[in-house]
């Protein structure tokens, strides 16, 4: 398994589960210089920043980029693709196929989380038909650029659509794209599942990238979950994939970085 940490480049989202913030050398150059093999990067639309700039930087400090967000999506422009406006729908739509080709630049899955949600009152059974809609038309543009599409469940308190593993998993099974594979957010399946390794070996080839948070959504090792349990759990189904810290900057980017390199590295020994 492979070390991620995320840098937000989204000024909406102040405040949110990320550890560096808009700097991308600045932040790149405290990865490296930590152990981090990659960054997860949360940009506010498709090519929305410097896209030279991060190439040459990653390249300078032998950094991949491990997957992009599409969180400002909602944040930023109040698309979700379960909205009860088509028009929203297919401008949310729009939004993440661009996301797919730029995030494809970079050899880079993309992640759908709260896009999912639409902020309107909407039956969830409808909204889950929007939703299988509208990854069914994105996973083949993933396909083609050799990208899977990253489905994340989110806790309750974000979303009524996928909360659970098994909510996705079924999710899944109901899609005819091949390419689409489970997020798995520690912090969000501390809220939802009852245990966490056994859903883990219960998802096996569908988890294809997990975030490495807490309990409190603070680093590893500033909360109460013991992780080693999950960790084994995920060499089970041969996950070798990213642990990426999208994680909250406390108390400072800086000590949340370094902690969660260190629970990493002891984790992984």
């Amino acid at each position: 398994m492979k070390s991620a940490i995320t840098i937000s480049l989204v000024h909406e989202a102040k405040g949110g589960p990320f550890v560096f913030w808009h700097d991308i050398p600045k932040a790149c150059a405290q990865a490296a210089a930590l152990g981090f093999d990659a960054v997860e990067l949360f940009p506010p639309q498709a090519w929305g920043f410097d896209v030279d700039l991060l190439k040459s930087t990653l390249k300078d400090h032998n950094l991949a980029v491990a997957a992009m967000g599409t969180g400002a999506g909602k944040v930023k422009h109040n698309l979700t693709l379960t909205s009860v406006n088509e028009g929203i729908r297919e401008q949310a739509r729009e939004f993440v196929a661009a996301m797919i080709d730029c995030a494809a630049e970079y050899n880079a899955p993309v992640i759908i989380g709260s896009m999912q949600q639409s902020s309107e009152r909407i039956d969830r059974q409808a909204a889950l038909q929007y939703f299988k809609e509208a990854i069914e038309d994105l996973a083949p543009l993933a396909a083609k650029k050799n990208q899977i599409l990253l489905i994340e469940p989110l806790n309750r308190y974000e979303t009524n659509l996928l909360n659970t593993v098994q909510q996705g998993l079924e999710f899944l099974s109901s899609l005819k794209a091949e390419n689409v594979r489970l997020l798995l957010d520690v912090f969000h399946m501390n809220i939802e599942e009852q245990n966490i390794p056994q859903v883990i070996r219960l998802a096996g080839s569908a988890v294809g990238h997990v975030h490495f948070a807490d309990s409190n959504r603070r680093a590893v090792g500033f909360g109460h979950i013991d992780f080693r349990p999950t960790i084994h759990a995920l060499r089970d189904t041969g996950y070798n994939g990213y642990l990426s810290a999208e994680i909250l900057p406390w108390p400072n980017s800086e000590a949340a970085a370094a902690q969660t390199i260190e629970s990493f590295k002891a984790l992984m020994a």
